[in-house]
């Protein structure tokens, strides 16, 4: 074949996408033509594709999977899709996301920024491109996190689960991205806290000692009851499923609600941050 590029499907995850789709393809007998016509999209892109200098989408992929007949195969194109995804998330955390959509209830509490079911587009487009420049992520694994977090805020919103929300008052305080997209957040956290469904408190600085946790954590209440609690480290994250585990999360978010700002005392904190009086 002319201009056959080698792949090297091990120098990374759409790498191996493209390779995988390459091996589909021929096996099947067809040309780029011949899969793009089927795909209904053009030779070039599936050539974009398979070489790694395009990233498929996830329409890409079931359509893929269509036409390739690899919809209930392991190694489908939509299964892979979501593992190169998932491999810019903190590991453990795309689990915890799995119960965080089948959720009736979330408890959230979260030090130092807003937590993702609450942040608006231009405050999670500062928070990971910030990750980009630190070069912790390249460019496209942090427009990837942007699209996850407005994917999780619109599968938890088809559900809608009760939420009760507790920021450490260094995420109200913190500022991101700016004085304009840190007032577009303040006043999105403020409407949140009017929505019928939903709680926010404020856990004050002045708490010191007093407040039960050091590090975030949430809680996940499924349909049959069952609660899934879960932290992280800078590191990884963790999903606890035994009740022996997850008793003491729920204990600390008991203590931590007692010694908070009301909700009313928090909006008007937030407020006064906005308008620079508090």
């Amino acid at each position: 074949m002319v201009n056959r590029k080698e792949l090297r499907p091990e120098s990374s995850p759409q790498a191996a996408y493209g390779a995988h789709l390459r091996r589909q393809r021929e096996l099947c007998g067809w040309s780029q033509e011949d899969l793009a016509a089927r795909m209904g999209c053009s030779g070039q892109h599936i050539s974009a594709v398979e070489t790694g200098r395009k990233p498929p989408t996830l329409p890409f992929s079931r359509k893929a999977d269509q036409v390739l007949g690899t919809a209930e195969a392991r190694d489908s194109f939509e299964r892979q899709w979501h593992e190169m995804r998932r491999g810019s998330l903190l590991e453990g955390f795309p689990e915890y996301v799995e119960y965080e959509r089948r959720a009736v209830e979330l408890r959230i509490f979260e030090i130092g920024i807003v937590p993702g079911l609450l942040q608006t587009p231009e405050y999670a487009h500062a928070v990971n491109m910030a990750d980009v420049r630190r070069g912790l992520i390249t460019q496209q694994q942090g427009e990837e996190r942007i699209s996850f977090v407005a994917e999780r805020q619109a599968a938890v919103a088809r559900r809608s689960p009760f939420m009760l929300v507790v920021l450490d008052e260094s995420c109200v305080r913190r500022p991101i991205g700016g004085a304009a997209v840190m007032d577009a957040q303040l006043h999105h956290l403020v409407d949140f806290a009017e929505r019928p469904d939903t709680m926010l408190q404020v856990a004050p600085i002045s708490l010191g000692e007093r407040r039960p946790f050091n590090l975030p954590a949430s809680t996940a209440t499924l349909a049959d009851r069952s609660v899934i609690a879960y932290g992280e480290s800078h590191l990884r994250g963790f999903v606890e499923r035994e009740i022996t585990a997850v008793r003491p999360v729920l204990v600390r978010f008991l203590q931590l609600q007692a010694v908070c700002l009301s909700q009313a005392e928090s909006v008007a904190m937030i407020q006064g941050i906005r308008k620079g009086t508090s």
